[in-house]
């Protein structure tokens, strides 16, 4: 329990109390970035409540961040583990706040462009929250002369060397190469969960100590590994080391969703990659598909489309996929194609069906080329009515949607 605390009467009491240690804070031996105020009672604590996130009977009072001038020796990129490059100001040292701050946080380009930092100026530095530092200002005057180089997002990972994208509309640039090492240890951990190859026993724990010592640089090093191998980490016997190797050769038997699934491509979900599979058949189909023949597939717009052809566009991600290939992975669809007599069509299901669940139904739409929503529109084609039928049946009489049943569903399935 802390014991530097205090009874106040009043919010004067309190606003005391807050000026008081912001000018003890300096000899506290842990850092602090404000004060929490409650109240004190437990009648009034249940009376007040909870939002979704915090009490309503406390609040917190945070102090003005600290801040230093210094000034910009270089400005380098970090490559974070979703393959998201943060330019990091390299700044003489500088103390803020009892810490020799020489790395601050740009953010992405467009607040390189809104600060107009150039490698070599001064700038105004503080510790966001306390912890993080970040670049806020440049400082432009006669004691301060600015810098001359201006700075660039480069077009090759600096730690793979693949390739870097920003997606319009988005603030952010990122490599796209499935097995950059600044994005290994989550890239396998995606890759072995439940929901994608199911490779139980590749938990975090493992995953860190393989990544460690070398032994998997990208996903398809995981179906390379041995059991000398496995028994030179922690924690790892005999029985264990064979456990995981016969996942591992289960998983090669995953389905073509799992596989697209696990490659990591941004946008493409559970839902997303069983649509591809279906409709293509096979990786290779997908690899060779236009943006026009990708944004075919049911719930693929151009983002989608544009990020998966970027994707498989990367010489590293098609040297992976061959990789994967040459291991035994399944890049064939066992699945039922998909059909085309409802391809283009939006529906709307509402209702209780007399013979199906809605789910049912569903996946009789899409089956067969359709799609199916969740709320009326103008782009709707069909709303598919039931019994006690509520506001989306409204809404598709008041737009002139075609409203059918059950049975004339089928028909148009038949």
């Amino acid at each position: 329990m802390n014991l530097n605390w205090k009874l106040a009467g009043d919010i004067d009491a309190v606003l005391r109390f807050i000026a008081e240690w912001e000018g003890k804070r300096e000899k506290l031996p842990y850092e602090i970035d404000g004060i929490v105020v409650k109240v004190n009672s437990m009648r009034l604590h249940r009376e007040l409540g909870f939002t979704g996130k915090a009490p309503r009977w406390a609040i917190a009072y945070k102090y003005a961040a600290r801040s230093g001038e210094t000034q910009v020796e270089d400005i380098l990129i970090q490559v974070g583990r979703t393959g998201k490059l943060t330019p990091v100001a390299a700044l003489k040292p500088v103390p803020i706040g009892g810490t020799t701050v020489s790395r601050a946080t740009l953010h992405n380009q467009d607040e390189i462009e809104r600060l107009g930092v150039h490698i070599g100026d001064w700038v105004v530095v503080e510790r966001g929250g306390d912890v993080i530092p970040k670049v806020v200002r440049v400082i432009d005057d006669k004691k301060h002369p600015r810098g001359k180089r201006r700075f660039h997002m480069p077009d090759r990972c600096p730690v793979c060397g693949g390739h870097v994208v920003r997606v319009e509309g988005e603030a952010d640039h990122r490599c796209i190469n499935a097995a950059c090492p600044a994005k290994l240890r989550e890239n396998i951990l995606h890759f072995a969960s439940r929901s994608v190859m199911n490779i139980e026993g590749m938990g975090e724990s493992l995953v860190n100590q393989l990544a460690d010592q070398g032994l998997v640089k990208n996903v398809a090093d995981i179906f390379e590994l041995t059991e000398e191998k496995l028994l030179k980490l922690e924690r790892v016997g005999e029985k264990s080391a064979q456990n995981l190797l016969r996942e591992v050769e289960a998983a090669k038997k995953a389905p073509l969703e799992r596989v697209i699934l696990g490659l990591g491509i941004r946008f493409v979900g559970e839902r997303t990659a069983q649509f591809l599979a279906q409709h293509f058949g096979t990786l290779d189909a997908i690899i060779e598909a236009s943006e026009a023949e990708l944004e075919e597939v049911n719930e693929v717009g151009e983002r989608i489309a544009e990020s998966i052809r970027e994707f498989f566009a990367e010489p590293k991600n098609r040297e992976l996929i061959e990789r994967l290939r040459r291991a035994g992975l399944q890049f064939k669809s066992t699945a039922k194609p998909r059909g085309t007599k409802l391809a283009g069509k939006t529906f709307v299901i509402t209702g209780i069906l007399p013979s199906r669940s809605r789910d049912e139904a569903k996946k009789l739409i899409e089956d067969a080329g359709g799609r199916v929503s969740g709320s009326v529109s103008k782009k709707t084609d069909f709303v598919v009515a039931g019994a006690e039928a509520g506001s989306k049946l409204d809404k598709a009489n008041q737009l002139g949607v075609d409203v059918i049943d059950e049975a004339k569903l089928m028909s148009m399935l038949d």
